[in-house]
């Protein structure tokens, strides 16, 4: 029975894939809002970078800026109420284990009510890294 648990606690650990690099467009030019907070590690990755909430085009926008995360196998971005996701809003699978990236949010998501962005293993129930989200 150790093996096995020892076996889920790796599981979510650096790999050594080549990360998916993809082009986004530049971040300079987009509006920004007071809500923005930078990147700290979790108990099972490291994430550094910084995520902010911006309004474009009339639809709410998660933005990771300048994100550097370590690799798993099934890591999502929250928008979560508490930094351990409990009451949480999966804004998808993370894109790329680096640069900069843009979620979508659902306009009737009141912003006040979630206080952290995420980079979490779903399959395991991990947490990479949080940023507290101001």
């Amino acid at each position: 029975m150790a093996l096995v648990s020892v076996g889920f606690l790796s599981a979510c650990t650096k790999q050594n894939a080549t990360p998916n690099i993809q082009l986004m467009e530049s971040i300079d030019s987009l509006p920004m809002t007071s809500m923005k907070g930078n990147f700290m590690n979790g108990p099972f990755g490291t994430v550094s970078g910084n995520a902010f909430i911006s309004v474009i085009n009339n639809e709410k926008k998660l933005i990771l800026e300048n994100l550097v995360s370590s690799n798993g196998p099934d890591l999502h971005v929250y928008l979560s109420k508490e930094i351990q996701p409990i009451n949480f809003l999966d804004l998808g699978k993370l894109k790329s284990i680096n640069g900069t990236q843009v979620y979508s949010i659902d306009n009737n998501v009141n912003l006040k009510d979630y206080k952290f962005a995420l980079v979490h293993c779903q399959q395991f129930n991990h947490l990479f890294g949080s940023a507290n989200i101001q």
